[in-house]
């Protein structure tokens, strides 16, 4: 029997939040609840930062009210993005059942992205935690810039490592891996990952490619030869990088798919009900999928 690989659709939070195209409230769900009709079973929501820093992602309270309500998602895992223990708060008013913290693999990245060192994100996680003990909240656990720092430059495979077992150590049931700038390449990805697994085990690990060099399949396999079975992408290629010039975006979930079908994983995906999906959000974004599948299929 072929193993089962998961895919997190990250395209209605990590995609929009990057795209200059705003989406009202009823658009965000609808997209969500077409995502599910494809077969995804873990799509993030939204996400309760300050709208003043991230514009795309008003009206996330109502956009998980909606979606938690309809039945049709009962079983469908619909984690939302939380920066600290205010959001924490936020999210647990509008009923959520798993939640996202993030921090970084480098301090510069984190002080531009979140106003904080990597030791100060830790600080504000630990309210976040708590809280998620006390009412039964699922975390995960998310690490920007893998391979390098738009600031920096490369980073540590090792420092990656650190900050991984750092996030598993306190709570978190699956770790995200990601390449930010969308600049890593096979043999880097190799070396980060097999850092990271020296201490925490390959089913907590997920891994999330950006495609800016068109590297991130070729990633996604040396991912799969080492065992990850857990991936995050956007539909369309939702998204970009605002620090990484001609950075397109995440790598699209139908072109993750189409592979993962070409090498005999299970995903319960339907893919032609996915490029319909893709059209249908870039026409309302204004812009051509970042997908080589759906371009071919259209």
């Amino acid at each position: 029997m072929s193993e089962i690989v998961r895919i997190v659709e990250v395209g209605p939070r990590d995609g929009l939040q990057n795209e200059e195209v705003l989406l009202d409230v009823t658009t965000r769900v609808e997209l969500i609840e077409q995502l599910a009709a494809t077969g995804l079973k873990t799509i993030e929501a939204g996400a309760f930062v300050s709208p003043k820093w991230v514009p795309q992602m008003a009206g996330s309270a109502e956009v998980l009210a909606a979606v938690l309500e309809n039945e049709k998602l009962n079983n469908i895992a619909l984690p939302a993005l939380v920066p600290n223990e205010r959001g924490m708060a936020d999210a647990i008013a509008a009923g959520v059942k798993e939640v996202a913290i993030f921090t970084a693999a480098s301090d510069e990245f984190n002080q531009k992205n979140t106003n904080a060192t990597i030791d100060e994100s830790f600080e504000r996680f630990a309210p976040v935690m708590a809280l998620a003990k006390q009412h039964g909240i699922k975390v995960r656990g998310y690490v920007s810039t893998v391979i390098a720092c738009p600031y920096s430059g490369k980073v540590a495979p090792e420092k990656v490592a650190e900050v991984a077992t750092r996030l598993h150590d306190m709570g978190c049931y699956e770790i995200s891996l990601g390449d930010t700038i969308g600049i890593g390449r096979p043999r880097e990805t190799k070396a980060m990952l097999n850092a990271v697994l020296q201490n925490v085990g390959v089913d907590k690990i997920a891994l999330h490619c950006h495609d800016t060099y068109g590297q991130a399949l070729a990633n996604i396999y040396v991912g799969l030869e080492l065992g990850v079975r857990v991936f995050d992408s956007a539909v369309a290629g939702l998204g970009g990088c605002p620090y990484a010039k001609g950075a397109s975006g995440n790598v699209a979930t139908e072109d993750v798919v189409y592979l993962l079908n070409g090498e005999g994983f299970r995903t319960g995906i339907d893919l032609d009900k996915l490029v319909n999906v893709a059209t249908n959000i870039s026409q309302k974004l204004n812009r051509l999928p970042n997908s080589k599948v759906t371009l071919a299929k259209v």
